[in-house]
């Protein structure tokens, strides 16, 4: 299976852009918080970007913001570029986004339960996402394609599931026929969005090595985005930590995990459990819960939790500083 034949190859100019990007949700008040907050990060042509933070931090509204698939009203972008092989999809009319959702940019949803419909065959749903991106097909050629892709990511029998229903089906290949129907049209870019979640850890190392393989096969870029550090280390070769809707550190794989330089980050490090430390060995955590949307304090949004927070951090907020190549953090302290 290959990409579209328009795919930019050229690793120097990034396949996908985000730049200032604000994204608000009204309450139930009838206020507007910001839910992301002057995002910016660049996914390289071929590359796996990993984004990683805790839940609330704004991962998954940053994908549903690149696919455009805010929930509405609620939900809109207020300011920001995102540029998609040189073109805003954030400024795209909605017609026009459907040219590159699926067939361009494909995302592969947490729960497929929710994402796959219940009540059509999986072969059903693989041929109406495969005719609905590619025109000039039909429907036999479709079911063709929507076999092949199940045997291509793992399913045995594809013949036969083609015929079962999603309640048929174990999480894990569920989560397969996801990322098959992803990748049905050759996308570019790939948004996986918690993928593992929920499954058991045998399942969750097959799925991650099937997303890689797949990746070195089409040459298509990914953003793996989880909470899960343990899945960055094995998935990705660069990283953004969000915190409270910002990314507070952007750094290639080997160097956040050998020299992570934001507080947050080394946090998050601290607490893995690591092999051979004694028993009922307390893991370090990280104090205090993340701030609320709604109430987020000025300057630095992790002084709360922070060792080593300083009179500056209370009321500036601290801009991306670099640390070494391809590395920078927002942090006051850095360089102190």
């Amino acid at each position: 299976m290959t990409g579209t034949d328009n795919r930019n190859t050229d690793g120097n100019t990034p396949l996908l852009a985000i730049r200032d990007l604000v994204v608000s949700f009204a309450t139930d008040e009838g206020q507007r918080i910001r839910a992301i907050d002057g995002v910016c990060l660049d996914v390289k042509p071929g590359e796996i970007l990993g984004i990683v933070g805790e839940s609330g931090c704004g991962k998954s509204v940053t994908a549903l913001s690149v696919m455009r698939l805010l929930p509405k009203p609620a939900g809109r972008i207020e300011s920001g570029r995102i540029i998609f092989d040189n073109i805003d999809l954030a400024k795209l009319a909605p017609n026009r986004m459907r040219a590159y959702r699926g067939s361009r940019i494909s995302m592969i949803f947490q729960e497929p339960m929710t994402a796959l419909n219940p009540v059509h065959t999986v072969g059903r749903q693989l041929v109406e996402a495969v005719l609905l991106h590619k025109k000039n097909i039909g429907k036999k050629e479709a079911m063709s394609i929507a076999v092949e892709m199940l045997e291509m990511v793992g399913i045995p029998e594809p013949g036969r599931r083609m015929g079962e229903y999603p309640h048929q089906l174990s999480g894990g290949m569920r989560q397969r026929i996801m990322i098959a129907m992803a990748l049905s049209c050759g996308p570019d870019l790939l948004i996986a969005d918690e993928p593992t979640t929920a499954l058991d850890v045998t399942v969750q190392a097959q799925i991650l090595e099937l997303i890689k393989r797949m990746q070195a096969g089409t040459g298509m870029s990914v953003i793996m985005i989880t909470h899960d550090l343990g899945v960055i280390a094995e998935t990705s070769s660069r990283v953004c930590v969000m915190y409270a809707g910002r990314i507070v550190e952007t750094a290639d794989v080997k160097t956040l995990f050998s020299s992570p330089a934001h507080p947050y980050t080394r946090g998050l490090l601290a607490s893995i459990p690591r092999l051979g430390t004694r028993r009922k060995t307390r893991l370090p955590v990280i104090p205090g819960v993340v701030p609320s949307l709604s109430d987020l304090p000025p300057g630095c949004r992790f002084q709360n939790r922070c060792d080593r927070v300083m009179d500056i951090c209370r009321s500036v907020p601290p801009e991306p500083t670099v640390v070494g190549t391809g590395h920078t953090a927002a942090c006051h302290a850095i360089g102190m």
